[in-house]
């Protein structure tokens, strides 16, 4: 997974606040501009309005103009960049898509579609639901150092400045909080247990031990002792007055007057006007037009197609029993999981260095930008996924990384560990956003923006794709890599089953551990996840498959001119795409070969 770090609506917005790194130079006789430049001069300077809006995003750009500053979260600026976005659309409207250049026939309509769909889901107030057990200020801004510099002086004296400001923005949040009460916009209940322990994280520690305190145990060699004890003493004073007051102030309201509140039920349709909400999300998340019935449908038809894959792999491993009873052993046994942390992380890096070298065979072009491995913070990982991928900047200097969990080891099957490796880091996530952030002839807001349905799809496909590179050798790593695309099938049953056919949350977690060898502890959080984000777990595996029809299609149709290496050039050419977008790039690409 690619991890989210972002509530949705700001997510959007930056997406849609981008500019173009393409310049031309036009020379019109009358000095009239051109709709090109006219459109691009719009990107530049909505990309620059948003970059200066959300000084968070900047920072994780590489960009450290506004290093001393937060994002503002009021209600009130959520108003007023909604109004902002129509007008916005306006001006989107009046360019004249059949004057532009032919290069930007593309970035106009993705752009244009970005801002139609903010705008249509503005009816939606899922912006009052600021904080999840998978993400929030309680989670968010624990790591805010992890893409700081801290160099100089001033860099400190930003991140001060940061965390001066922080009480502020924990007031924006608890007042979203209160008018998603009033609006029935809340979040349900029993996906929240883990958020209490994750406020109280931040505030019962000792000040020396708190994520927030780590840039001041290293200082920079260049800075004088004098120096670096001022900053130290003006640190422990915001903590002290400030941050760590703030923190509890939230906890008090999470757990006295929001938690008790919150919904019983775990349904997306039981939202107000939820079921068009569904509809929107699954638009949204897929690309596509596919309803929660059909999509249903693909679902059940996926998993009977896996099973029967699984139950060959089983008798391959010469397992004495029924399905269910390998199941058992796979989750209980022993000889499956680590003892210590160190060796599990290891293992992982092992894995990534092997799926390195393989790249060349199946990729024209790689990213520069390394990666690495590492846990998830321990605040952060009970209610964390397995694994999930943290974005890097060549501009900031810092490497991408594949997050893996840690917590409970007894629960991290070695048998999963190359799909996921693959999925999360090459040639997945960090292969796929690297290349596509390393785009110069993209404008950035496609460069740094993205479809669930594309960015999973791919994934995903990935995973499957391991085998070609040579993973899976045995029947044990092949049976995790179908437990993963039979997860991602079951997802499409149990996202469904919830959020539209009144599926309870153990009925979906009975479903889940009847057809995967994943063990309960991260069936459970799984399911949880999918209640907090509807719709987003459907982008998977409908991804995918289009990404394999693709496939299959130019196989077929190219015969012994099919390339690999070319074709998935191809797929990754033009950045994070909607599938039709996709559909038509592959069907040039085949048409170009003959």
């Amino acid at each position: 997974m690619n991890k989210k770090l972002f509530a949705p609506l700001l997510f959007f917005s930056i997406i849609l606040n981008g500019c173009a790194t393409i310049k031309f130079d036009f020379q019109i006789e009358t000095g009239k501009k051109s709709e090109s430049e006219i459109f691009h001069e719009l990107l530049k300077s909505e990309w620059e309005k948003g970059i200066e809006r959300n000084p968070e995003w900047a920072s994780r750009l590489g960009d450290n103009r506004f290093n001393d500053k937060l994002n503002d979260a009021s209600y009130e600026t959520i108003l007023n960049r909604q109004e902002e976005a129509k007008d916005l659309l306006e001006k989107v409207k009046k360019i004249d898509r059949a004057d532009l250049d032919e290069t930007d026939h593309l970035n106009y309509d993705l752009y244009l579609h970005g801002i139609q769909k903010l705008i249509e889901g503005y009816q939606f107030l899922s912006y009052l639901m600021p904080i999840d057990q998978m993400g929030g200020i309680q989670i968010g801004f624990a790591g805010i150092s992890n893409y700081m510099p801290f160099n100089s002086e001033k860099d400190y004296e930003n991140y001060l400045s940061r965390l001066a400001a922080f009480p502020t923005k924990i007031n924006q949040t608890i007042d979203l909080m209160k008018r998603g009460i009033e609006t029935g916009w809340v979040p349900p209940k029993i996906v929240l247990g883990s958020v209490p322990v994750q406020i109280k994280a931040h505030f019962e520690k000792p000040i020396n031990e708190s994520p927030l305190f780590k840039p001041f145990n290293n200082f920079p060699e260049s800075m004088n002792e004098e120096t670096q004890k001022q900053l130290t003493e003006k640190m422990k004073t915001i903590l002290t007055e400030k941050v760590y007051p703030a923190y509890e102030s939230l906890f008090t309201y999470f757990t006295e007057s929001y938690l008790p509140v919150c919904r019983e039920s775990i349904a997306c349709k039981d939202f107000p006007n939820g079921d068009s909400y569904y509809k929107f999300k699954i638009k949204s998340y897929t690309t596509t037009d596919k309803t929660a019935l059909e999509i249903h449908d693909i679902g059940l038809n996926e998993v009977a197609r896996i099973r029967a894959e699984m139950m060959d792999v089983k008798d391959a491993a010469e397992f004495d029993g029924s399905f269910d009873e390998f199941l058992i052993f796979l989750r209980t046994d022993s000889q499956f999981y680590f003892t210590s942390e160190t060796e599990f992380l290891n293992a992982y890096r092992t894995i990534c260095k092997r799926a390195d070298a393989e790249l060349p065979k199946f990729f024209g072009l790689l990213p520069r930008l390394p990666y690495g491995v590492k846990p998830i913070p321990d605040y952060q990982a009970p209610a964390s996924p397995t694994a999930y991928y943290y974005s890097g900047s060549q501009e900031a200097g810092r490497a991408g990384f594949f997050m893996a969990n840690t917590y409970k080891l007894e629960t991290r099957p070695k048998y999963e560990m190359e799909a996921l490796s693959i999925h999360e880091a090459v040639p997945g996530h960090h292969l796929q956003i690297t290349l596509a952030q390393e785009m110069e002839n993209i404008p950035k807001f496609r460069r740094y923006g993205g479809y669930t349905a594309f960015v999973e799809g791919w994934g995903l496909y990935s995973e499957k794709l391991g085998e070609e590179m040579g993973f899976y050798d045995n029947p044990y790593s092949k049976f995790g890599q179908l437990t993963y695309e039979m997860w991602r099938a079951c997802r499409l049953v149990v996202d469904t089953g919830m959020h539209a056919f009144g599926w309870s949350r153990e009925k979906a977690i009975d479903y889940m551990l009847s057809n995967t060898a994943k063990t309960e502890n991260d069936v459970s959080v799984e399911i949880d996840r999918y209640i907090a984000w509807p719709g987003q777990a459907l982008a998977y595996k409908i991804g995918e498959l289009k990404i394999r029809d693709l496939r299959a299609k130019a196989e077929k149709e190219m015969g012994e001119a099919f390339n690999i290496r070319d074709f998935h050039d191809v797929v990754l050419g033009q950045g994070a795409v909607p599938l039709n977008v996709l559909e038509n790039h592959v069907n040039a690409y085949i048409q170009s070969s003959k």
